[in-house]
C-alpha cells in the first residue's frame, strides 16, 4: 500500500484524490485515494506535465495523453495495456471482443484490467462486461464503478448505446 510520500503529486480531479507515483520522469501508477488524503503539489517539472496533462482531459476527453509510462507488469499485461491504448475516446470493446482480438479469455482481460496501475492513461473503463459495466479497479460496485460511469459518460458513452452499437 502507497504512502503519502510515494506520491510526487495529489490533486483533486472530478473523480477525487489521485496519487500520482512516477519512475524516474514516467509515470509508474495513479492511484483512488481517499477524499481526506492531502493535496499535494507536483514534486517536479515530470509531474506537472502529469498533472496538465489530467487536466486537460478533465476539460476535454480527447486530449491525448503523451506522458511516458513506466508499467510493471507481464508480458501478457503490457499487451492487454497496449492493445486498451489503441481503443478510441468514445468507444468501447467487450471483454470478449478484446479477448479475440488478442486470442486469448475475457477473464484474463478483465485480470488484465485490474491490474492497470495507470487507470485513465491506460483507459481500462473503455472494457465493458456484454451486459452492464463490468468492474473497475476489481470491482463491480460501488465508487470504482460510479468512476468507470462518470468516464464513459465523460466521453459520451452511455452503456445503453454502448450495448447496441455492440449488439
Amino acid at each position: 500500500m502507497a504512502t503519502a510520500n510515494d506520491y510526487r503529486a495529489v490533486i483533486t480531479t472530478p473523480l477525487g484524490r489521485i496519487g500520482i507515483r512516477m519512475t524516474g520522469e514516467a509515470v509508474s501508477a495513479l492511484d483512488y485515494l481517499s477524499a481526506d488524503a492531502p493535496e499535494r503539489g507536483p514534486a517536479d517539472t515530470a509531474t506537472r506535465a502529469v498533472i496538465e496533462q489530467l487536466e486537460a482531459y478533465f476539460r476535454d476527453p480527447h486530449h491525448r495523453f503523451t506522458v511516458p509510462l513506466t508499467l510493471a507488469g507481464s508480458a501478457f499485461q503490457q499487451r492487454v495495456w497496449a492493445a486498451l491504448q489503441t481503443i478510441p475516446t468514445g468507444t468501447v470493446l467487450t471483454y470478449g471482443q478484446l479477448a479475440r482480438q488478442l486470442d486469448t479469455a475475457a477473464r484474463a482481460i478483465g485480470g488484465a484490467c485490474r491490474s492497470n496501475p495507470v487507470p485513465i492513461l491506460v483507459p481500462c473503463h473503455r472494457v465493458v462486461a456484454r451486459q452492464g459495466l463490468g468492474g473497475y479497479a476489481g470491482e463491480v460496485g460501488g465508487d470504482p464503478l460510479e468512476i468507470k460511469h462518470w468516464l464513459l459518460r465523460h466521453e459520451g458513452v452511455t452503456v445503453e448505446r454502448a450495448h447496441r452499437k455492440l449488439a
